[in-house]
């Protein structure tokens, strides 16, 4: 049995609430995360993965639902020494490697800072050593400490997002989309120190992005965000090669190929919305098993159907 880390129930996360203008950047969405897997958030710009993921860390205040870490309610969490406690095992790598760090602090200060504010070394020497064994962590040399953000690049800026994070040895780690300020040649190399970092710290993480091919790479299991709404979960094969939300297909025609004949006869499948009446009454269903879809009961039916038929078509084609 795995043991269920971050357990997420009908979070909302309203902005204006009750105005003319309200906005409904999370709006019931319900998952959870395994210990020491990935769960990857994709979905186009302003669908709501960043502000969930800030919502979780508890940046913004929800508005509705919980979120359990550990069996505790974060909600609920009051007190320095309490919030102190779940920061702790609870970190965030933020999107924009430059603005994400503090431009008058040496690299050092900045990697020290929950070290200094949490205690966790015992003496300056202590606390440089750490320091120095964060950035070998991930692949800076110690001698960067003493240097300012605008002398790196994103790249490794990046990393010194990373070592950040894991100062305070955290268990959970929000990746709000760690590689999209980054060159395509450097993104690989951030992806793959994660997941070293992941195995040899046995961290967790959620991994949020729009690149569903970079997604399928680094994730165990995806939710596929949409105008707030979470549309369709499942494993990363279920999603990358079975995904049957109309959303979750247009997200997937999208991903150009490295192939050329390919990319002139590739069709681009426009999502329109759902369909009919956006009012129906839909939740996530069951379609097969850990295989979730945003539906109606009739259009679970619908869903299953077209599984079916991807599954047998991807049979076909293997033989």
């Amino acid at each position: 049995m795995k043991n269920v880390l971050l357990d997420v129930k009908n979070l909302k996360q309203y902005f204006n609430e009750g105005s003319k203008k309200e906005v409904k950047a999370v709006d019931d969405i319900t998952f959870h995360i395994y210990e020491g897997e990935t769960f990857g958030l994709v979905g186009e710009s302003g669908s709501g993965k960043s502000t969930t993921g800030r919502t979780i860390i508890r940046l913004n205040q929800a508005t509705g639902g919980t979120i359990e870490f550990d069996g505790k309610d974060v909600m609920k969490l009051h007190g320095k020494k309490a919030m102190n406690t779940f920061r702790r095992d609870v970190q965030m790598i933020f999107q924009d490697p430059y603005a994400s760090l503090n431009g008058r602090m040496k690299v050092q200060d900045i990697i020290a800072e929950g070290i200094d504010i949490n205690g966790l070394a015992k003496s300056e020497t202590q606390r440089n050593e750490r320091v120095d064994e964060l950035l070998r962590t991930v692949g800076l040399n110690p001698n960067h400490g003493t240097r300012y953000p605008h002398e790196f690049s994103g790249g490794q800026r990046q990393r010194i997002g990373v070592a950040r994070a894991l100062a305070v040895n955290p268990r959970f780690i929000i990746c709000d989309e760690p590689i999209s300020a980054l060159d395509v040649s450097i993104q690989a190399q951030v992806v793959n120190l994660l997941q070293d970092l992941q195995k040899e710290h046995n961290l967790t993480y959620l991994f949020i992005a729009h690149d569903l091919s970079m997604v399928k790479h680094i994730s165990d299991r995806i939710g596929v965000m949409h105008d707030g709404k979470l549309l369709e979960v499942g494993t990363s094969d279920d999603i990358y090669y079975y995904g049957v939300h109309p959303y979750t297909e247009s997200l997937l025609s999208a991903i150009p190929m490295p192939d050329p004949e390919y990319e002139q006869t590739r069709t681009r499948i426009k999502y329109k919305g759902e369909q009919d009446n956006p009012d129906t009454a839909r939740e996530m269903l069951e379609i097969d098993p850990g295989h979730y879809v945003y539906a109606t009961e009739e259009e679970k039916t619908q869903y299953q159907e077209k599984l079916a038929n991807k599954k047998a078509a991807k049979k076909k084609q293997a033989v």
